[in-house]
């Protein structure tokens, strides 16, 4: 079996000292590009690989950045995340990534893992139990910015402005006449859910009026299930005529729910997608949808990951928040008042 080339075979290739083809490789000290060029080429030629683990015990860096997300077959994080690992891979860095299931147990035991890796940094996304004091510990031991999830004014993190994103989008169905909205939105316990619920609760507050409790569904779980919930709503005396619902399998889960009740969008029900993912722009009709830009949240993630791995500067606690905009499609329409019965009754 042939043996791996060494660094002292790149300096013998390359005609240069083995301390100049260490600097050339790792572009540290004082280095001329000519010896660059020659090491860089040599290195090519003989195939030669730096060590990872030598490399970082002299560095101090293994070049990995950890993310934990609830899921990341979830398509709104999925756009986020391939956003995350354009840019490191620019920087230099590669991505380290898990899902948590939304299980604070698996995140806790993620993130320890992660930490016995050596990452050089942590992306931590939201979990069903979230504590601000958690990530202020977190982030005194190693470099941290918190994804759309509570944290306090001594940490770093992003967030999307659900509140006034649940606010507009329920004025909008209110606006048209509806005032049987179903709001259906992964945990209360959740910022992005907690957040969802008091702009879709004020809303109402500023008519005069109260939403029907029983028509806000904020599951602990991922909601599978939401096929089953909103047709559960649909089979009542009293069944919602408009929806909001996160653009992701809920989404899914109330359009086949709509369908399977024989109802039409938007003729028999309005709805609104929270995160304007493929499924709202593909479906027919198109959905109206919150959107925000995922892509520069992943973009600004990765700036102010930097920020915390640059050993020189002593960057100030960072909050950014993302808004939100309303995109009109065809799936809403003005509340007429008629059921889909007395419909089929002059059918």
């Amino acid at each position: 079996m042939k043996a791996r080339p060494t660094i002292r075979d790149v300096a013998h290739a390359a005609g240069v000292s083995l301390g100049t083809a260490s600097r050339a490789l790792n572009r540290s000290g004082r280095v001329s590009e000519d010896a660059v060029a020659k090491v860089s080429k040599a290195a090519r030629q003989l195939g030669y690989e730096p060590d990872a683990i030598a490399q970082s015990m002299r560095t101090r860096s293994t070049g990995v950045i950890g993310v934990l997300v609830s899921d990341f077959a979830n398509p709104l994080y999925a756009r986020i995340l391939t956003s995350i690992e354009t840019e490191l891979q620019r920087a230099g860095y590669t991505l380290l990534l898990a899902s948590t299931h939304n299980d604070s147990k698996r995140e806790k035991a993620l993130i320890d893992l992660f930490r016995r890796r050596r990452i050089d940094g942590l992306v931590l996304g939201p979990c069903e139990s979230e504590s601000p004091e958690f990530i202020e510990r977190l982030s005194a031991e190693l470099p941290l910015v918190a994804l759309d999830r509570d944290f306090s004014p001594a940490s770093t993190g992003i967030q999307v402005d659900h509140y006034h994103g649940a606010l507009q989008a329920t004025r909008h169905l209110l606006n048209l006449g509806h005032q049987r909205i179903a709001l259906m939105t992964p945990g209360r316990e959740l910022r992005p859910g907690r957040e969802r619920i008091a702009g879709f609760t004020d809303a109402y507050r500023e008519r005069g009026l109260q939403p029907d409790p029983k028509l806000i569904r904020a599951e602990k779980s991922a909601m599978e299930f939401a096929f089953s919930e909103a047709l559960a709503l649909l089979s009542g005396p009293l069944a919602p005529t408009a929806f909001v619902c996160l653009g992701t399998r809920i989404l899914a889960g109330v359009l086949q729910s709509l369908r399977h009740s024989g109802r039409s969008v938007p003729e028999d029900a309005s709805v609104i997608s929270v995160g304007d993912a493929d499924l709202a722009q593909l479906f027919n009709p198109a959905i109206t949808a919150l959107a925000w830009d995922l892509e520069a949240m992943g973009r600004v993630i990765v700036q102010l990951m930097l920020k915390r791995l640059d050993s020189k500067a002593t960057p100030e606690p960072e909050r950014i928040v993302i808004t939100t905009q309303l995109i009109l499609r065809d799936s809403c329409a003005p509340h007429t008042g008629v059921t889909r019965a007395a419909r089929t009754s002059q059918a």
